[in-house]
């Protein structure tokens, strides 16, 4: 029952603070809008104590529980809520410095997270190291007291908005793969990093090129020790795949509801809306089976069915719409928006083929792809 009051909390908080011109704003291949108002909504969702709402409390957070973190992320999601801006920091840094940061690095970092004063972006994929990360080539090498970078980035969501960047780069010269790797902390705001926009399918540009030309970190700025960045970056991943996808969820039944009331009278189409319903509860009943569960295999379990369901449902959108959807005359409308971004669901936060990999080699034991 003290869930049920969790849930009260949250759902008569929002429907008294938030602004209805934001209901449904951001989101993947939407974050340019209204970017500056959703920074202070979240500001304000910070004053009342509703960021981090799962770390500890002497990190600024509210303890919550699983069940209470999955409340949170559902009725935040429900309620239309905005996209949030500080996702990265508050999902994957924020648990990152407390599980392997020093009490230096919390005490500088965890307090602006939670008060949404300073924006994050991650800088793990590079053109030649996608959905292959050990493959990473920038190198950050230490010269005094400071760590100077060189590389390059890329698919660098909101760099262009960011305050600092956490950078997994090679510190170890001539290392290789895993090994060598370290885990740093970078101010994006500072000579030596270029930020250049990648123009996608739908005309916008929330993921980035970031270049490092001799930009550079304080020593004292790696998490965890150097060399040991592919342990530290594992367990970030570990957790961009948390309660969080159950707000997702939310989301894409939304979407689904909203196509739903626009389908045509076709027995085609009812039985491919049919078939989506069905897949959006397996994947809600997966999703809560395997709270907290790191065993190997099941966050790319998990990424390969949401993926996959959401690039579907963009090609059951244009079913629905038939040849009007073919037409953009004024822009991309809604529906032809999401079925242009769902493409790329598939591929970024590891593809498809290199999920199955994994799936394949560390959990059924097949033999590992031949590599070059």
């Amino acid at each position: 029952m003290a869930q049920d009051g969790f849930r009260d909390r949250v759902r008569t908080w929002l429907a008294d603070n938030l602004p209805p011109e934001l209901r449904g704003l951001g989101g993947p291949g939407r974050e340019h809008e209204a970017f500056d108002e959703r920074v202070e909504w979240e500001r304000r969702l910070a004053a009342a104590g509703w960021t981090c709402v799962g770390w500890p409390s002497e990190h600024g957070g509210q303890g919550a529980t699983l069940d209470q973190q999955v409340v949170f992320h559902e009725e935040y999601a429900r309620a239309g809520a905005p996209a949030r801006v500080s996702h990265l920091a508050q999902e994957l840094l924020g648990p990152t410095l407390i599980a392997f940061g020093t009490p230096e690095q919390r005490e500088r970092f965890l307090p602006p997270i939670v008060a949404v004063e300073e924006l994050w972006c991650q800088g793990y994929s590079e053109p030649g190291a996608g959905s292959d990360l050990a493959a990473v080539s920038t190198t950050a090498t230490l010269e005094g007291d400071e760590w100077v970078l060189h590389g390059q980035k890329v698919w660098t969501s909101l760099a262009h908005v960011a305050d600092w960047c956490f950078v997994l780069a090679r510190t170890e010269p001539g290392s290789k793969r895993h090994k060598g790797l370290s885990y740093l902390l970078v101010p994006m705001r500072q000579p030596g990093v270029e930020v250049r926009p990648i123009r996608q399918l739908t005309g916008t540009s929330e993921f980035n090129e970031v270049f490092f030309d001799g930009a550079r970190t304080a020593k004292d700025l790696v998490v965890g020790e150097p060399g040991e960045g592919w342990r530290v970056a594992m367990g970030t991943l570990a957790f961009e795949r948390g309660v969080a996808t159950l707000g997702q969820q939310v989301g894409f039944r939304r979407e689904l509801e909203e196509l739903t009331r626009i389908a045509p009278d076709d027995p085609v189409i009812a039985e491919r809306i049919d078939r989506a319903w069905v897949g959006l509860e397996v994947m809600r009943a997966q999703a809560i089976r395997t709270l907290g569960d790191s065993s190997p295999g099941v966050a790319e379990v998990s990424k390969l069915v949401w993926a996959n369901w959401h690039r579907d449902l963009g090609e059951l959108a244009m079913l629905v719409r038939g040849a009007r959807g073919m037409l953009a005359e004024d822009g991309l409308d809604a529906w032809q928006s999401l079925f242009l971004f769902t493409r790329a669901d598939t591929i970024y936060g590891g593809s498809n083929e290199i999920q199955r990999n994994v799936v394949a080699e560390r959990v059924l034991g097949l033999p590992r792809e031949v590599r070059p």
